[in-house]
């Protein structure tokens, strides 16, 4: 009878371990399918790495991007984008959207602003402070289905200007954008929503643009 009862205790405790084993199992299962839910439909986090978004971005910092920006087509001028640029793989880049389809952006170099449909933009408000808008000249109309992007520090940023002779004038696939940051979660002492500039284009006419 005493060594029934003890087994029947071994029992109930083996049963009991694996139904613990068990139910963190199916929660391991459920938490994996909700964070690739969220990383595929709605915000995913990314590290900047580098200095091309000086000092609107630090080198390091952490961001929240929406990924449902990009599937509903609301990439603005000004958008802080990532991306990656045609025959550069699967290397991901954060640039800022100046130029929509449509657009033609051009600009004099050595100082002068950039100029998008004829309009002259102050980008100040983003600009690393001293940097030019960009040293060399360039004009490019982006067609549709693509965006030119720039960094907000101009002196060291590989952005459109750099990827001219990639068969695509540095331009980037609407669909080779990842998402749009909207966050910076850390560090703690830059917490904060990432200002929107759409003052800088509010002048800015549209154009409809070619195929």
């Amino acid at each position: 009878r005493q060594i029934s009862e003890i087994e029947e205790k071994v029992v109930k405790k083996k049963a009991g371990f694996w139904m613990e084993v068990k139910e963190w199992a199916v929660a391991l299962i459920v938490a994996v399918r909700v964070v690739f839910v969220i990383q595929t439909f709605l915000f995913r986090i990314i590290r900047v790495d580098g200095h091309s978004m000086d000092t609107t971005l630090a080198d390091g910092e952490r961001l929240f991007v929406t990924v449902t920006d990009v599937k509903f087509g609301n990439i603005d001028r000004d958008s802080v984008v990532i991306c990656h640029y045609p025959n550069r793989g699967r290397t991901f880049f954060v640039k800022r959207v100046v130029g929509l389809p449509g657009d033609t952006v051009e600009c004099a170099g050595n100082g002068a602003p950039i100029v998008i449909n004829g309009v002259p933009i102050d980008e100040s408000a983003y600009l690393k402070p001293g940097v030019e808008p960009s040293r060399s000249a360039f004009s490019v109309t982006v067609p549709a289905g693509r965006l030119f992007v720039l960094g907000d520090n101009r002196a060291n940023s590989a952005d459109s200007r750099a990827h001219t002779n990639d068969g695509a004038q540095g331009l980037v696939p609407v669909g080779d954008v990842e998402g749009v940051a909207f966050m910076r979660y850390w560090p703690l002492n830059r917490v904060g929503w990432l200002s929107a500039h759409h003052d800088v284009f509010r002048a800015v006419p549209s154009r409809t643009p070619t195929s």
